[in-house]
């Protein structure tokens, strides 16, 4: 459901990723920068993004699309480019959203992942796991070994990699069994794995932002890998 927001609950900080989606050509093209600033009501100061090196391409007048991520939703707005200040400062100024409409991310939506993991439980040695998909919320995993039955509570921990480039965060979490999928039985000289849904438990609020991020950049970047 699209919704109409305020500024204000866009919740952005200086530095936060957003992401442009620029008109010029017949099929819209995207770009990743970063929020400089803003004053309210009269322009918002944005990193000129860059490819390869080499500086995204803009002109005065220029209409564009930003997406921005709220930390619940994913909001959009259309702006005009004002005033550009190439190298070396590589920024621009772009008119101030009068309209912003955004939908909110279902906790339950899903991204498919690829992420070695450790599941352990009190009196048993750490079990080598691969989370497959990841929300918020929970996870599911392959297993190559059979776990305890439903409800169970173990910890988990992977690590995930952050987007914007900066340094790996590890996850620690205990996490509910709710159920087992299924079993891949044994093909082509690999074992038999199991595969297990996974509800996460009191997860840091942090981590949980993290997450969240997570699905976002799957949601603008490539709907793909949305489960």
């Amino acid at each position: 459901m699209i919704e109409s927001y305020e500024f204000e609950s866009l919740k952005l900080q200086v530095g936060g990723r957003i992401q442009f989606i620029s008109h010029r050509e017949i099929k819209p093209i995207q770009h990743f920068s970063a929020l400089i600033g803003y004053l309210k009501d009269e322009y918002l100061i944005v990193k000129i993004p860059s490819e390869n090196g080499v500086p995204f391409l803009a002109h005065e007048g220029d209409k564009l699309t930003l997406r921005v991520f709220s930390g619940i939703s994913v909001c959009w707005f259309s702006c005009t480019v004002l005033r550009i200040f190439a190298r070396p400062l590589n920024y621009m100024h772009l008119s101030f959203p009068t309209l912003i409409q955004g939908t909110r991310l279902r906790a339950t939506m899903r991204v498919k992942v690829d992420i070695a993991a450790q599941l352990a439980a009190p009196g048993m040695a750490p079990t080598p796991v691969s989370l497959i998909n990841l929300s918020a919320s929970g996870a599911l995993l392959e297993s190559p070994t059979l776990l305890p039955p439903n409800n169970s509570t173990m910890n988990l921990s992977f690590t995930l990699s952050q987007p914007t480039g900066n340094a790996a965060t590890q996850i620690n979490t205990s996490a509910t069994i709710k159920n087992m999928n299924e079993d891949k039985p044994a093909a082509n000289g690999q074992a038999e794995t199991f595969m297990y849904g996974l509800q996460f438990v009191d997860l840091d609020p942090m981590q949980f932002l993290m997450l969240q991020n997570l699905v976002y950049e799957a949601f603008i970047e490539d709907r793909t890998r949305m489960v």
